[in-house]
Parts: structure tokens; C-alpha cells; sequence
């Protein structure tokens, strides 16, 4: 995701530049969710808005929640707290949106995932991550809409889908 998203920074910053523009404002908005590794053991996953870089702890094997999913107790206020605003900022004033990811512990928070439907309802260029098992009635109707592609991440094409996601997001915009 990070190597799509330098791509998509560096050629508009560029294009904008060549039209004597201003780069101020951020090209690109919205959650990204990085594992955390202690002593090379996944202990859970934080969610980071992509342009203030504010952080969140949203699942972690010590988090005692009565909301546990594959053994991490989850944190829907620490979700909501950071994706929330990021999502709803990025809707208004950014070029592009990304959700990374959309997954099972996410749509543990309803605001979240209104959040997600609201977003996607304006139009813009929007990056999505999905879990490929989850069956929640948001990824499904996600998977349902025409007005998107959805790509599988293999062990083959990992090294060469973000050229593809890059030529992909350029053609829209």
C-alpha cells in the first residue's frame, strides 16, 4: 500500500508543480493499518491517519474487550477516535481517499462502517483494502458495486500490483 501511494504523491506533486500550483494541501487522505511487532511477534494493529500521521491502537492481544477477534481484544473508540476524522477530512479535502484496511476488526464499530458507506458515496478516487474471508454486509455490497475493480494480492503478483493499482488510480483521475 505505502509503495501505491509514494507513486500517487510523487507524480501529482510533480504535475502539480509543472503547472506552477500549489502542494500545500494533502493529495491524499484517509487510514492505513500497520501491524505491531514486539520481538518480531504480532501482538495487533494500529490505524494511522495518512495526513496528520495520529495514531491508534484498535486491536492487541492485551486489550481486554469483550470484543475479541482471532485473540486481540478490539478498540472501537481508538478506531473511531482516528478514522473517523481522517475519513470525513479526506472526503473534503483530498484528491484521493483510502480506507486500508476494511477488515474484520474495523466493522466491529458501526460508526466506522457508516463512515465507509458515507464515503462512498462521493465521488472521488477512492483506494480500498478489503479481507478477502470476511462476509459482513458492508464488504459484500462493496464487492457488489460496478463502479470499482477489485484485485486479489497473490504471492505472484504482490512485486507488480502496485504499478497495476497506480495505472488503475491514474486512469480516474
Amino acid at each position: 500500500m505505502e509503495k501505491v501511494l509514494d507513486m500517487l504523491l510523487d507524480e501529482r506533486t510533480r504535475e502539480i508543480s509543472m503547472r506552477g500550483g500549489s502542494t500545500e494541501g494533502a493529495i491524499i487522505g484517509g487510514v492505513r493499518t500497520e501491524p505491531l511487532l514486539e520481538d518480531g511477534e504480532r501482538m495487533g494493529y494500529k490505524i494511522i491517519d495518512i495526513v496528520t500521521g495520529e495514531e491508534g491502537v484498535i486491536a492487541h492481544k492485551n486489550i481486554d474487550s469483550r470484543l475479541r477477534v482471532l485473540g486481540y481484544g478490539i478498540d472501537t473508540e481508538e478506531l473511531n477516535r482516528v478514522a473517523l476524522p481522517a475519513i470525513d477530512h479526506a472526503q473534503h479535502h483530498c484528491e484521493v481517499l483510502v480506507i486500508d484496511e476494511i477488515g474484520k476488526f474495523s466493522v466491529e464499530s458501526e460508526a466506522f462502517v457508516q463512515a465507509v458507506r458515507s464515503a462512498l458515496e462521493v465521488d472521488m478516487p477512492t483506494l480500498l483494502t478489503l479481507h478477502k474471508k470476511s462476509r459482513h454486509p458492508l464488504l459484500q455490497d462493496i464487492r457488489r458495486r460496478d463502479d470499482g475493480r477489485i484485485l486479489e494480492v497473490t504471492p505472484v503478483n504482490r512485486a507488480l500490483l502496485p504499478y497495476k493499482i497506480h495505472k488503475l488510480m491514474r486512469e480516474t483521475y
